[in-house]
């Protein structure tokens, strides 16, 4: 079949977890994602919250097993030589949906083509497919050279977060919630005797608002000196759900160009949020009043055009201190109000 070539490749991506305004939790899961003519592929997909079946926290065996069908080397797992490019990330049946597509070989090269949403195992291309997604033609040696990278240990490593602090109240329930949603959590007061190879499993180191600057020097001092370079979190407030967006924000290491959340600025009562691709977006606000009660406020939840947008935040939101977290399924900025 004609197609004109396309660049493979894959990328840390993420699914990103977190306590939503109305108490429900989503769970966290780091996955490599399809990167076609050096744009991720679930960008093409707006408003799909899946993630691709390279997830960091499959089994060893199972995740061969993933790469192997996806080099051919195995028979698809559905019918009419159909694989599932991404599934749901909370429990990844069928039947919550999948995004799936043909991959065939055509002479050296590989070709993935007619892309749909399927729910069994029948597949109707005119009234759930893709029109405009595909069909993708790739270099069998690039395409073959990337998967079997992840057979030599490349794969996307699990998320997990160092939180400093006394190991009672707002560390430990920041902990739990991070657990909750699959992010691994430490606490520790003081990372000086953390062997090196231990700080090299961390993404992100989250203080707690009781260590001191000097405890802080000294735990940067130790990353330094193991050669591991984190993300450090000051906590906002000790509102649980906010802490937990920065830390999801925290472990995004990947650029600019292959996030949808780019930007995000709030003051005088207005939000302005720079979007990388289109994609629905969710908008809460979070504020404590003078007796340390948490008022939560869904001010917006509908899909954006990519470009700079700007939205009001509602009366309250310029006469208090009003943190704002911008929630995609790929990502989460937090931002705290101009000074």
């Amino acid at each position: 079949m004609s197609a004109e070539y396309a660049t493979f490749g894959l990328a840390p991506a993420m699914r990103a977890g977190g306590v939503l305004a109305d108490g429900d939790r989503q769970v966290h899961r780091d996955f490599m994602d399809f990167v076609v003519d050096g744009r991720p592929l679930l960008f093409r997909l707006p408003d799909l919250d899946a993630v691709s079946p390279l997830a960091s926290d499959l089994p060893p065996a199972v995740l061969t097993a993933q790469v192997r069908a996806l080099l051919l080397e195995s028979g698809a797992p559905l019918a009419g030589g159909r694989h599932i490019i991404y599934g749901c990330p909370e429990c990844a049946d069928l039947a919550c949906g999948a995004v799936t597509a043909v991959i065939e070989n055509d002479g050296d090269d590989v070709v993935w083509r007619d892309f749909a949403r399927q729910i069994d195992e029948r597949v109707d291309l005119e009234l759930n497919g893709y029109p405009g997604t595909g069909p993708f033609r790739f270099h069998g040696e690039e395409y073959r050279r990337a998967l079997r990278a992840l057979l030599d240990g490349g794969a996307a490593a699990r998320s997990r977060v160092l939180l400093i602090g006394p190991r009672v109240a707002g560390p430990a329930r920041l902990a739990a919630a991070l657990r909750a949603i699959g992010i691994g959590a430490d606490i520790v007061q003081d990372a000086t005797d953390v062997p090196a190879d231990e700080l090299r499993g961390y993404g992100a180191v989250a203080f707690g608002d009781t260590v001191g600057e000097r405890e802080r020097a000294g735990v940067r001092d130790s990353f330094e000196r193991a050669g591991v370079e984190v993300a450090y979190v000051d906590g906002l407030a000790p509102v649980v759900p906010l802490l937990v967006a920065q830390v999801e924000q925290a472990l995004d290491r990947n650029p600019p160009q292959r996030r949808r959340l780019v930007r995000l600025t709030a003051a005088d009562g207005t939000a302005e949020l720079e979007v990388g691709a289109t994609c629905r977006v969710a908008l809460t606000t979070y504020r404590q009043d003078r007796l340390h009660r948490v008022h939560t406020r869904e001010v917006f939840d509908g899909m954006l055009a990519a470009g700079r947008h700007r939205i009001a935040l509602g009366p309250r939101a310029t006469k208090a201190e009003t943190y704002v977290v911008a929630r995609t399924s790929a990502g989460v900025l937090v931002a705290a109000p101009a000074r």
